[in-house]
């Protein structure tokens, strides 16, 4: 008998960028052990932005790497540790997604604006309404552990759609969704609504991943590996474990497929995402919305595409069960989204509604299922976060006012009401006091932004048309590319019936367009609630009662809202360069 260990080879290269985001996250978690208070936030920031960059540059090294892309004699991609990850152009494609946009995400986490403060609660175990709560904020305690959870998820991010073993999956959809739990109960204000948030998310991602997990079994129990590789020998030798248990294939992969579609939120596992958007901090609500998705959609397409093609070989009529699956969840997902979010009177919950719909437009090109949707599900990843990352960090510099009567005494707990404590209150040139609360998210207090600040308005316009897909903005080229996958069909031919799911999306987009213009109609073709045309600054729009102002930027949000415009309009005219390498992101391997 040989007792003799033998050391796994490891190829450390191929895991770098995963290796330097998760480890920047300890570090972290040191840093807030070891480093003074006072420089420990831009010690964090600092980190953070490095190692995202870092892992952009890394991914893109390994991107022309020739084991990577392959040739003519050798196959494309790289297993690591026994196929437990599969380092190919599809999966690094996603990462840098991923990585790019939670650069841009940070900047936005890190600001503090004219207020001095950041979005995040001094102390998120703080009971809200509490003295505690209160003595946190007059003693200015910062909650800076915000940076070592973004990395750690943004590290989950990256293995979830890179990984060829349905187990590490399950562990990557924890090693992400865990952080994002405890951020969304993290607001400065309205905490009450923010923690309530954090309990659903946490609540029906605990059912998801439950879903997910049991699916996993099932799939072991017929294919007697979670190897994605062998899950497709399994499925593709005639006569094999779906002849004699059908049930158990095919319940196993709807299983595993639900968990997937509750990530990107598409209906009918989409209840949490509006609440959840609405509760969290708005510079979280942005990074999971662009980042999480990406992700989730690289690991479905992973699943989905394994799974397709074994049943290709062994048993058609259970493939096209598994598509009649996947239309319902695309008809259902564009209806919901487009329908429901039409009705929105909240900003945030209406950015929410359009990211499901998003989510039904991507899904009509997955089920093209050919390259031409590998490619434009990559575009449009990109496309759409960066919109979404920019919206929203529009929405944090529009706040509400109120004037300040009277000081508030210390026993009653700042933060526990809808708009949690003044910020920055201000007494100048003899007119009443005003203090900045939280963001103004109710649509009618958008009205006459225009006027206020016309190149904020002007960019939010720009993101919310390039979500409408109106053409000159990358919306309309990420669109055209997705139904376009649609009509092209399975065969790239024009063979099928998928585009039917391509008028719909058409059908869809036209009524999307709606909500989104009556917010440019509101901000500037309608005056603000009080009539008056109010100019910019700290105290616009408080003179009586509540109001409505923009808050500068420190500098951070300003430099992510410019990155994400000028990527929005240059992938509208000139989008042919990230389409090219799009199409080389067509090659994975399962």
């Amino acid at each position: 008998m040989n007792d003799s260990f033998v050391a796994p080879a490891v190829d450390w290269l191929y895991l770098a960028p995963i290796l330097v985001v998760l480890g920047a996250g300890v570090v972290g978690v040191l840093i807030e052990a070891f480093v003074p208070a006072r420089v420990r936030r831009t010690v964090q920031v600092v980190l953070a932005l490095l190692a995202t960059a870092a892992a952009f540059a890394l991914v893109v090294v390994l991107w022309r790497d020739p084991a990577v892309q392959g040739s003519d004699v050798a196959p494309y991609g790289v297993r690591v540790l026994g196929g437990s990850m599969v380092i190919d152009p599809f999966g690094l494609a996603v990462q840098g997604i991923v990585v790019l946009l939670a650069f841009l995400a940070i900047l936005v986490i890190a600001d503090r604006t004219s207020t001095g403060q950041d979005a995040f609660a001094p102390s998120a175990a703080a009971v809200p309404g509490s003295p505690y709560e209160d003595l946190t904020r007059r003693k200015g305690l910062e909650q800076t552990e915000v940076y070592p959870l973004v990395l750690f998820a943004v590290g989950g991010m990256m293995i979830f759609p890179a990984t060829g073993n349905l187990l590490v999956m399950f562990v990557a959809l924890e090693v992400l969704s865990l952080p994002l739990y405890v951020l969304s109960a993290m607001a400065r204000r309205r905490r009450l609504l923010s923690q309530e948030a954090s309990f659903k998310y946490f609540l029906l991602g605990a059912f998801a991943s439950a879903l997910f997990v049991f699916g996993v079994a099932l799939v072991y129990g017929f294919a007697g590996s979670v190897d994605l590789v062998e899950v497709y020998r399994s499925l593709a030798t005639p006569g094999g474990p779906l002849a004699s248990m059908p049930g158990l294939v095919v319940v196993g992969a709807l299983l595993v497929l639900a968990g997937l579609l509750f990530k990107i939120g598409a209906a009918p596992f989409h209840a949490w995402t509006p609440d959840v958007y609405q509760g969290a901090p708005t510079p979280i609500t942005g990074f999971m919305a662009a980042c999480t998705k990406a992700a989730a959609f690289g690991a479905l397409l992973r699943v989905l595409y394994v799974v397709s093609l074994g049943l290709a070989q062994s048993s058609p009529a259970t493939r096209e069960d598994l598509f009649v699956a996947l239309w319902v969840v695309t008809l259902l997902t564009m209806v919901v989204g487009t329908v429901v979010g039409a009705v929105q009177t909240d900003v945030k919950r209406l950015l929410a509604y359009s990211s499901i719909a998003h989510a039904g437009f991507i899904l009509v090109g997955v089920v093209g299922f050919s390259q031409l949707s590998l490619r434009a599900t990559v575009f449009y990843l990109l496309v759409y976060g960066l919109a979404t990352v920019g919206a929203f960090a529009v929405v944090t510099l529009v706040r509400e006012t109120a004037p300040v009567r009277e000081r508030v005494p210390a026993t009653v707990g700042a933060g526990a009401g809808e708009a949690g404590a003044p910020d920055n209150p201000s007494d100048a040139s003899g007119e009443q006091p005003v203090a900045v609360l939280g963001e103004a998210t109710h649509l009618a207090q958008w009205a006459g932004l225009g006027r206020r600040s016309p190149w904020l308005a002007g960019t939010f316009s720009l993101f919310l048309l390039s979500m409408a897909g109106i053409p000159l903005t990358a919306g309309f080229v990420a669109k055209f590319t997705a139904f376009g996958a649609a009509i092209a069909g399975p065969d790239g031919q024009g063979g099928g019936s998928t585009w039917v799911l391509a008028v719909v999306g058409v059908l869809a987009s036209a009524v999307a367009v709606f909500f989104y213009v009556r917010v440019i109609v509101l901000m500037f073709f309608t005056a603000p609630a009080g009539g008056a045309d109010e100019g910019s600054g700290e105290g616009a729009g408080a003179s009586e009662g509540a109001g409505v102002t923009v808050v500068r930027s420190a500098g951070p949000t300003t430099v992510a809202i410019a990155v994400c415009a000028l990527g929005v309009l240059l992938l509208g005219v000139f989008p042919s360069p990230v389409l090219d390498l799009a199409a080389e992101a067509v090659k994975f391997v399962p």
